[in-house]
C-alpha cells in the first residue's frame, strides 16, 4: 500500500514531522519546494488529507490546477505531477530521462491528463524534477 506516513486526519504535519520522518532526503523536499517558488512566486501551498486509505500530502498549487505533490514516506517522498496533452508533449521532446518519458506514456489518460509519481531519494534526480516543474508552469 503506498500511504502516507501521516495518516491522523486530526493531525496537520509539522515541518519537524517532516524533517523527522524524511531524514536525508527532507533537504531535497526543500529544494523542490524552494525552486517552485523562484519559478512562481504566487504558489499556495497547502496539506491536503486525502482519506485513510492516503493520508496527509502537500499540494503546490496556482490559481486553478496543482503543479505538483510531495507525498511525505517513510525515509524519503514522492513527487506527484498530472500532465495535459501539451505538457505530456515537451516532455517527450526534452532532455529528460527515458525511465520519466516511458513511465509518462504508460500512465492512465484521465480528463486532466497523464499522472506520474517519482520517489525521491537522492538528488540524482532533481535535474529533471526541475524541467518536469518548468514544463508543467508554461504549459
Amino acid at each position: 500500500m503506498d500511504k502516507s506516513i501521516f495518516t491522523d486526519k486530526n493531525t496537520l504535519p509539522t515541518l519537524t514531522d517532516l524533517k523527522n520522518k524524511l531524514g536525508e532526503t527532507f533537504p531535497l523536499w526543500q529544494q523542490i519546494s524552494e525552486y517552485v517558488h523562484l519559478k512562481y512566486p504566487k504558489v499556495i501551498e497547502m496539506w491536503n488529507y486525502s482519506g485513510e486509505k492516503y493520508g496527509w500530502s502537500f499540494r503546490m498549487k496556482d490559481t486553478k490546477r496543482a503543479i505538483l505533490y510531495l507525498l511525505p514516506r517513510d525515509g524519503f517522498f514522492k513527487v506527484a505531477f498530472v500532465f495535459g496533452q501539451k505538457a505530456t508533449d515537451a516532455i517527450l521532446q526534452s532532455t529528460i530521462s527515458e525511465v520519466i518519458k516511458s513511465e509518462l506514456l504508460s500512465a492512465k489518460v484521465y480528463a486532466e491528463g497523464r499522472g506520474i509519481r517519482i520517489d525521491i531519494i537522492h538528488d540524482t534526480i532533481l535535474d529533471d524534477i526541475m524541467k518536469l516543474i518548468d514544463i508543467k508552469i508554461a504549459n
